[in-house]
This record gives C-alpha cells, sequence and structure tokens, in this order.
C-alpha cells in the first residue's frame, strides 16, 4: 500500500481540483449539519466528520475521488444506539466512531472486500428503502416544530400527525421553502449548490419570521454553541467499548457496502480499478480520526463522491481542499452558521430521503420471486420498528437464508444414458427405479445440508419391481458434499439392497470421497462399489457402467 503525496499535487490540475474541493467544500456544511441532526447528536459532530474523517481517509483510500462522510445510513444507526445512556455521551460517540475505524480497519488488512459482494439485492433494496422512509419519519418533529412522542419513529409520526394542531406554522414554512428550492434547483446548472441556496434561503427566512411570529422557528445555536475554532483530539472511553461493539460493527457493515459501491462506482485517476481491501482500511482511518477530533462515524459517501467528480476534480487534493474549505467557514463564520434554521435542515434530509426510495428496485426485486420478495419486505419491517443496528445484522442474516434457500432449490437430477460409440445422453430421471437395468444419476447443484432433502425427493422410487437393478450416482463437478447427503445416499442404498438391487458412486473429489467413507457410506456399499474420477471425462462412469451390466447379468 504505497502511499505518494508528491502525486496530489500538479500546477496542470490544480485549478480544477481547487475549484471542485470549494463546491464540495461549501456543499458538505450543511450536509454535515444535517447528518448530525439526522444522528440526534450535537449537529457540530457531523461537521467535525466531514472534515476530518474525509481528509484522514484521503491519505490512505485506492479510490482517489472517494468522499469518506457521515452518511444518512450510518446517521440512522448511531441515532438507534442509545448513546444518551451513557454516562458521557459526546465521548461515546467518539468512542463509537474510532471502534467502528478499527473494525473497517480490520476488514481491510483481512481482505474481507469480496464479502460485500454476497449482501443480496433484496436485503439492500428493503434496507435502503426502510432508510429512506426512517430519514424522512424522522425529521417531521424538526419540519413541524413538534415534539413527537413516542418508542420508535413510526409511533413518534403518529403523535406528530395526531397533534397537527400543534404545529409551528413559521416551521413549516421555512422548511417547505428548502425543499422547493432544493427540488427546483437541483435539476440547473446550480447543482448540489442548490443544498447551499436552500438552507441560506430558509434560514433568512426564519430569522425574519422570529422578528413577528410569537413561536420562534428552532436554529442551531437554540440547540448548541458553536465555536469558532477547531475542536481538540479527545480520547475514547474504554469503559464503553462493551456496549458498543454491536453498534460499530453494524456501522463498519453499513459503511463497507456503501464505500464498495463507491470503489466500484466512481472512476479512479488512472482508470484502473479500486482496491476495495484498502478503501476499507482508508474509511476505518477517517473513522478512527474523525472520533479523535470529536466527530461521528463516517463512511464512503456516493454522493459526495459523485460531486466531486462532477466539480471536475483531477487528483485527490480536490478533498484536503474540500476539508480546509470548511475549516474555513467554522473560522470565519461560525456566527453566521448559528442562524441556520433546523427546519431547513429538515427539508434537506427529507429530500435525500426521498432520494434513497428507489420503486423500481422494489419492482425489479418482486419480479425475481416470492421469496426474494419476502426478505425484502421482512428487512424493510424490522428497519422501521427495531434499532437500526440489530435490523442490519438481521438483514445479514437474512441474507443467508436467502442463499441458502435459492441454493437448495438448484438441485436438479438428471438421468444419464451411455449411447452407443459412447456418446453421454441426458433426460429426467424416470419416476421408479427400472428392474434389471443400470440407471445412472447425476446431480447439478450445490449439495450442501440444505439441498440434501430438495436431492432425495427427486430419486426415483425404489419399488418391489425395482429389482435387479444398479444405480450409478455420479458426483463429478461436485467439489464439496455434507453428512445429510452422505445420510441421503445411505437411505438410497438400504432401499435398493431391500430389493435386491445396489448402489454404485463415481466421485473425482478427495473431499468428497472423504465424506462418503466418514458418513459410513464406503462401509454399506463396500469400497469396490465407490469409483475415483480421473482427468479423462467419461471414463470412470463407462468403467462403472460395464461393471454394473456384469453385475447384472451375474444376478440373472
Amino acid at each position: 500500500m504505497r502511499i505518494d503525496p508528491r502525486r496530489w499535487f500538479s500546477r496542470k490540475t490544480l485549478g480544477k481540483d481547487a475549484a471542485a474541493g470549494l463546491v464540495l467544500g461549501v456543499e458538505a456544511v450543511p450536509d454535515s449539519l444535517a447528518a448530525g441532526l439526522l444522528a440526534g447528536v450535537n449537529p457540530l459532530a457531523g461537521l467535525y466528520a466531514y472534515l476530518f474523517g474525509m481528509a484522514g481517509a484521503a491519505f490512505v483510500t485506492s479510490s482517489a475521488f472517494m468522499a469518506v462522510q457521515a452518511t444518512s445510513a450510518m446517521a440512522l444507526v448511531v441515532s438507534d444506539a442509545d448513546l444518551a445512556s451513557r454516562p458521557d455521551p459526546d465521548r461515546a460517540l467518539f468512542t463509537l466512531a474510532i471502534l467502528t475505524g478499527v473494525v473497517m480497519a480490520i476488514a481491510g488488512f483481512a481482505r474481507a472486500g469480496r464479502l460485500v459482494s454476497f449482501v443480496p439485492t433484496a436485503v439492500m433494496t428493503g434496507f435502503v428503502t426502510a432508510i429512506g422512509v426512517n430519514i424522512i419519519l424522522g425529521q417531521l418533529s424538526n419540519f413541524t416544530g413538534y415534539p413527537g412522542r413516542g418508542a420508535n419513529r413510526l409511533l413518534k409520526t403518529i403523535d406528530v400527525l395526531v397533534h397537527i394542531g400543534q404545529w409551528n406554522i413559521a416551521s413549516v414554512v421555512v422548511g417547505t421553502i428548502a425543499i422547493l428550492l432544493i427540488v427546483v434547483l437541483r435539476p440547473t446548472r446550480v447543482g448540489s449548490l442548490g443544498l447551499v441556496v436552500a438552507v441560506i434561503a430558509g434560514s433568512v427566512c426564519a430569522v425574519l419570521l422570529n422578528l413577528w411570529v410569537g413561536d420562534p422557528v428552532a436554529q442551531l445555536r437554540d440547540i448548541v454553541d458553536v465555536p469558532r475554532g477547531l475542536p481538540a483530539p479527545v480520547l475514547p472511553s474504554v469503559a464503553d467499548i462493551p456496549v458498543l461493539i454491536i453498534p460499530a460493527v453494524s456501522l463498519a457493515f453499513i459503511g463497507l457496502v456503501q464505500g464498495a459501491a463507491v470503489s466500484a462506482g466512481i472512476p479512479s485517476a488512472d482508470g484502473r480499478p479500486a482496491d476495495a481491501n484498502r478503501d476499507f482500511i482508508g474509511q476505518g482511518a477517517g473513522n478512527v480520526v474523525s472520533g479523535l477530533f470529536q466527530g461521528m462515524p463516517v463512511g464512503g459517501s456516493m454522493s459526495g463522491s459523485s460531486i466531486i467528480v462532477q466539480s471536475g476534480a483531477k487528483t485527490r487534493l480536490a478533498l484536503f481542499i474540500a476539508a480546509a474549505v470548511m475549516a474555513v467557514v467554522v473560522f470565519a463564520a461560525s456566527d453566521l452558521v448559528a442562524f441556520i434554521a433546523m427546519p431547513a435542515l429538515a427539508g434537506l434530509l427529507m429530500v435525500v430521503g426521498f432520494g434513497a426510495i428507489k420503486p423500481s428496485r422494489v419492482y425489479s426485486v418482486t419480479k425475481s420471486g416470492p421469496l426474494p420478495t419476502a426478505v425484502m419486505a421482512v428487512t424493510f419491517g424490522l428497519t422501521l420498528v427495531i434499532p437500526l443496528q440489530f435490523a442490519v445484522l438481521a438483514g445479514v442474516g437474512l441474507g443467508i437464508i436467502l442463499f441458502v434457500g435459492q441454493q437448495s432449490n438448484r438441485v436438479r437430477v438428471r438421468a444419464v444414458h451411455i449411447e452407443p460409440g459412447g456418446r453421454l445422453r441426458e433426460s429426467e430421471p424416470p419416476a421408479v427405479v427400472p428392474s434389471d437395468d443400470v440407471l445412472v444419476l447425476q446431480p447439478y447443484g450445490s449439495l450442501f445440508f440444505a439441498s440434501a432433502p430438495i436431492f432425495e425427493k427427486q430419486l426415483p422410487e425404489v419399488s418391489r419391481a425395482s429389482r435387479n437393478a444398479v444405480v450409478i450416482v455420479r458426483l463429478r463437478g461436485t467439489d464439496q458434499i455434507g453428512l445429510s447427503l452422505v445420510d441421503v445416499l445411505r437411505r438410497f442404498a438400504h432401499q435398493l439392497r431391500d430389493a435386491g438391487s445396489s448402489l454404485k458412486v463415481v466421485a473425482t473429489e478427495d473431499r468428497v470421497l472423504d465424506a462418503l467413507e466418514a458418513g459410513g457410506l464406503l462401509a454399506d456399499i463396500g469400497e469396490r462399489n465407490v469409483y475415483k474420477g480421473t482427468e479423462w471425462v467419461g471414463e470412470t462412469l463407462r468403467r462403472a457402467h460395464a461393471d454394473a451390466r456384469a453385475e447384472i447379468g451375474d444376478r440373472s
């Protein structure tokens, strides 16, 4: 993992990197404060996360344009982590960021990048859709000015809607103005800077309304004192680590999945594929730096990365310039930042949440079958009603169940016929094992434990008429089987023996042969009825077939 800062600077690219960094840095100020608001923590923790997390990760990541920021999905997990119950909630937040970074770095050094591809689309679609809904529901209180009450976002939403008469009209006006400006300006040349314009316009409107209305619009200064300098480094709280492990693992998983999407979707400066494992380590470094400087957990952001690419960045220097722009804002404009209206930030987040809901993606999953649809629906429901750190882990478990279910249903048994001249022909297996004949069965698919019952159901029935037959089960192409499958073969062999017939097995892999011996099949049918395949396709099968023909003739 080579890091060469000299490659980040060039007079030819400095102008474009500076312009791209300025755009991202200015846009990131309201976005980062909104992330902190969404997480239910000090909004400045979101600002510091963007500033320090992005700069810390940029030193290490393989993707030159990966913007590591506090994403909406990660912010919701932080919101559900119950940090308020800790003796020092702020320090617990910083500890959570550092712990998340350690988990990410371990995943990178362990080269776990390819494991992200095992997360099914159904799980991610249900999770991301629920994240979008959660973002919208979670901001209704800030948007309306009424503090909803309830054990989860659904109950709080119901409480807000029931008490519509107690909404702060001025807050609703400010939030609506922000939403309308974002929607109108985003398709124009203003682009992502429309977020900044919307928040500024909404905040100016809030200041004016507060001069006349009795129920004022909430501003950032009402929640926290905005400092005029950068934060000092802090140390993590060791006592909080056991409680924060599960949220940290969930945050790391979400961040790594989002980071992998950035690695795959954002082009690198030299055109070469990004190293997902190095990007994991970079995100880990960003989290550690963010936590040390009082920021919340961060991860690869597709929106931030897209902004800096679309703004014309040529090297990763643009990320450092963006962080520097944010630092200048903190130093020079902290008094103005304090007047940012909370409903304007809520409106920004609600637009982000609405954009996360992809009806076309949901439709694609529903068209793929009832099992993926059920997994998507369960993931969506769990994400809405239980804390997100547990919903993430439940989604991973559902993904494993989906994979097992899909693989087990793909097992198919075919009958193989050896034609004159040695050619092999396949057909559907007979319903009943025929008498005085050789039947060759070839299973296709993964023959692990969950597939054994599916395989057994597809075996032909052994009846009283199935006398003096030999069945050959050909396991060529199967590199591993479980003891459950061996038990199925043993039961099949016993049924054949009771009918006066026998079973032979052709296998190529040593692991398969070892499993047959460990499961007791060799002892049941005898070693002479187990054939070790060679590199010549069909040679061992023909030999087993010839031996079976001879046995039938000897028994007749």
